[in-house]
């Protein structure tokens, strides 16, 4: 659906935001980091961004060293966990966001280009950013909502 506000959408994304939810729709709803995940997303007005993803509750590693944890340690960290960085460009025509991404705790999202779709409210509570990624790794529609900081 088309942007609606003011502003152009690109305009109307740059800032930071922290991450609301996440779940997938396929067979089943799922909500692959928790009920209550960690998240926060940037994008400047040069085009770029970062996003980095965090499942609530990873333990914590019994060494106290981020090099030298458990296999079931490591496989929680990673399973629980998402990072990537790079460039972006918004389409205005059809509210969507292409990333071009640099790196990621993902390796095999390096140097993909990704296009996902944009909704912007503005409500009461603040600005809120659905992002709709329709072909995740993992399967299904991917969602993600989002709340602007100031």
């Amino acid at each position: 659906m088309p942007n609606s506000g003011a502003a152009p959408l690109k305009q109307q994304v740059v800032g930071t935001w922290k991450l609301i939810r996440v779940f997938v729709d396929g067979p089943t709803k799922v909500e692959p980091y928790g009920p209550s995940p960690h998240g926060v997303m940037f994008f400047d007005a040069a085009g770029n961004f970062s996003v980095s993803i965090v499942r609530a509750g990873i333990p914590k590693f019994a060494s106290n060293i981020r090099t030298t944890g458990t296999d079931a340690e490591n496989k929680a960290a990673v399973q629980g966990s998402l990072a990537y960085f790079g460039r972006y460009t918004i389409d205005e025509a059809d509210s969507s966001i292409t990333v071009s991404i640099a790196a990621s705790s993902y390796p095999n999202f390096g140097g993909e280009r990704q296009k996902r779709l944009l909704a912007l409210t503005i409500k009461e509570s603040g600005d809120e950013l659905l992002v709709t990624n329709p072909t995740p790794s993992g399967g299904g529609v991917a969602k993600q909502i989002w709340k602007r900081l100031p």
